[in-house]
């Protein structure tokens, strides 16, 4: 059974006139440098109303259903990949690119990419998926960031600003 695209966009968004641009954070903020992505999440959606957050996200898989068919899914992580703490990275997902390469590893028990590989399977990927990772320094329980990853919160926060705004520009 075929869904078309109008039934799948958030309420009151009009797909004519501007792209379905999502954020979510994933993570958990009981996990110390965890609750990185949810935190850029808010903030974003602070900065740019026009965005919907479907976070906070804890595992991977909860984004079907929610990241459905937006034109732009933007998924804010804290990561490992042996970069300096604080250290924030852009990277484009395809189904097979991130989280299956060496080096980067996920706090999570299904990868990104495995989740994208899935909503592709059941027709129900975003058009663009953008990864903002922030490398994590201490991700035992408790709440707070670490410093490096406090300080880095406004730089991922800009940077999906900026994918917000390239993509509305081409709208």
């Amino acid at each position: 059974m075929s869904t078309d695209r109008a039934s799948t966009v958030a309420p009151g968004h009009d797909s004519r006139t501007s792209p379905r641009v999502v954020v979510a954070g994933v993570g958990s903020e009981y996990r110390r440098d965890d609750g990185a992505g949810p935190a850029v999440a808010a903030r974003t959606v602070e900065e740019s109303p026009a965005t919907h957050d479907i976070g906070p996200v804890v595992d991977p898989l909860d984004l079907l259903g929610r990241w459905d068919r937006a034109d732009l899914a933007i998924v804010i992580d804290a990561m490992r990949s042996g970069a300096a703490p604080g250290t924030v990275r852009v990277l484009e997902l395809t189904g097979t690119a991130v989280g299956s390469s060496p080096g980067v590893t996920s706090t999570h028990g299904i990868s990104l990419s495995g989740v994208l590989r899935l909503a592709q399977a059941i027709d129900q990927a975003p058009g663009r998926v953008v990864v903002v990772g922030i490398e994590g320094d201490d991700f035992g329980r408790g709440l707070g960031l670490s410093p490096a990853v406090d300080a880095a919160i406004p730089v991922a926060v800009q940077k999906v600003v900026d994918l917000i705004k390239e993509v509305q520009a081409c709208a």
